[in-house]
């Protein structure tokens, strides 16, 4: 098998990667460092030159220390898909995959695709090395399309080690700032263009993309799936110092001094005894106003899962309708239409879970596209929007749930058993690709619907209205954040789970 070299002048190095055969020739470099950490909590350093040496990316590089998290749960993937171990490593998680059509084969600077992964900024959700998301069938399809482009996945800081303990906040974003800016100055050099990339993320990637264009740098594009910043808002220091405190008690507990002196065994072990499955941006001046800061950038392609809720079902589904009924109590004026409205009655404990599940899908996803398309759209920004109906392909009992549009987007996992399945990965493909390329992926007028039964197609707004809760999103927008966010930390904090 032929073995790709990329002699990049910038950086001063011969990158050595792998080339793998979809019917096309990809390329990937894989394990690349764009940053060293100096010290635990400490903000990264660029790394700008490699000193004239060869490097070896043909293997992937070490993710940041984490709890295990076996994605097929959620995901419902057989249990037989082997997912291999991956390397982790505090110091050395760094790094990034490049996956690109032969350099050779360029007709010119390509359009850039940035990912950023999701898992609740505690793991690595579904990595490219876990085959889940692997880029590879995206840039085949788009050499094959005759629009060929460059995807890069950025691995970063998560958990504990993101988060600090106190000194610097939200180290995630401050890393993935720098691998941004590392594929700005350096992209070229691997056949793409620097001012053509488009910034996208799943979930608590989605977040991080919103975050960067509030806050640059400038991408021309974004593509934000199942998640914006009203998902997980920058939460007030004060909060962030509770969590602090108590892990600092726990690793104590656990025979160590300190989060900043324990062993990373220890870290991770306290994670998991104080149940930490989520955590969230920290409140910093850059991120202050966010809501009606600009997001800079050109054109937003915007959507959501069916059921994007599933994450909070198994801690949901705990409370008894009693709780889930008084959680509406705390707003006097707007407490019991909400509660009617989502069908929640206190001796009703069936209703009252799935009406919780509902009231939180439209609160964290359905309603956020719609507020943030009307920003965008008032900014003169083009706005692309979509819904995924397409039920999970193993299991079509669990709906078209969270992040089941990852299985569609990367087919990592042979889905060809399900034709349906099959098709709208295709079609998901095929418009990202246009989308990335400059193309309008569908008529901004209309959204388009990727499933049910494998059928995608644009519609319009009476038939999205058959799909989501738009009429309910009407109500919460009137009743405002400050009526119903109390309600939705109620019902859903410390319940989230990737193991539904």
């Amino acid at each position: 098998m032929t073995t790709p070299q990329i002699q990049h002048l910038a950086l001063n190095a011969t990158f050595k990667g792998i080339q793998r055969d979809q019917n096309v020739p990809v390329q990937q470099f894989l394990g690349i460092k764009y940053a060293s950490v100096p010290a635990r909590f400490e903000k990264a350093e660029p790394v700008r030159q490699f000193n004239g040496a060869v490097v070896d990316a043909s293997k992937y590089g070490p993710i940041c220390p984490q709890p295990d998290v076996d994605v097929r749960h959620l995901l419902r993937i057989p249990e037989d898909f082997v997912i291999a171990p991956e390397a982790v490593d505090e110091f050395e998680c760094l790094n990034l995959e490049i996956t690109c059509p032969p350099k050779s084969d360029a007709t010119g600077p390509l359009p850039v695709l940035v990912w950023i992964h999701g898992g609740s900024q505690i793991v690595t959700f579904c990595s490219a090395a876990s085959k889940i998301c692997d880029p590879t069938k995206i840039v085949a399809d788009s050499i094959k399309a005759g629009k060929p482009i460059i995807f890069v996945s950025i691995n970063y800081r998560l958990n504990i080690f993101s988060f600090g303990d106190g000194k610097e906040k939200n180290l995630a974003l401050k890393d993935q700032r720098l691998g941004i800016e590392w594929v700005r100055q350096n992209i070229a050099g691997f056949g793409g263009d620097p001012e053509n990339i488009t910034l996208s993320g799943e979930s608590a990637g989605a977040i991080y993309t919103h975050a960067h264009l509030i806050t640059g740098p400038p991408v021309k594009r974004a593509i934000m799936a199942s998640g914006t910043l009203y998902l997980s808002s920058p939460l007030p220091v004060e909060k962030g110092d509770g969590l602090i405190k108590v892990l600092e008690a726990k690793v104590r507990e656990l025979g160590q001094t300190s989060l900043r002196e324990s062993s990373v065994a220890v870290l991770v072990q306290a994670l998991k005894e104080c149940n930490v499955n989520t955590m969230w941006i920290q409140e910093e001046p850059e991120l202050a106003g966010w809501e009606t800061k600009p997001e800079q950038v050109e054109e937003v392609m915007i959507g959501d899962v069916e059921y994007e809720s599933v994450i909070w079902r198994n801690g949901v589904e705990q409370l008894d309708g009693e709780t889930i009924a008084a959680a509406f109590d705390s707003d006097k004026q707007w407490g019991t239409q909400l509660r009617k409205m989502y069908h929640v009655v206190g001796d009703r404990p069936t209703a009252a879970k799935l009406g919780a599940l509902d009231l939180v899908n439209d609160i964290r996803y359905t309603l956020p596209v719609e507020v943030v398309t009307d920003k965008l759209r008032a900014a003169g920004k083009r706005v692309f929007r979509y819904v995924i109906d397409q039920s999970n392909p193993w299991q079509p009992s669990s709906r078209a749930h969270h992040a089941v549009d990852l299985l569609f987007l990367f087919d990592g996992v042979d889905l060809s058993f399900n034709p349906a399945a099959s098709a709208v990965g295709k079609e998901m493909r095929e418009r990202w690709i246009r989308f990335v390329s400059g193309d309008g992926p569908w008529s901004a007028d209309l959204r388009f619907a990727f499933g049910p039964v494998g059928e995608c197609k644009e519609i319009d707004e009476s038939q999205v209205a058959a799909r989501r809760r738009l009429e309910h999103c009407k109500v919460l927008k009137e009743a405002g954040p400050g009526a119903y966010m109390p309600i939705a930390f109620a019902l859903t904090a410390g319940r989230i789970s990737l193991l539904n």
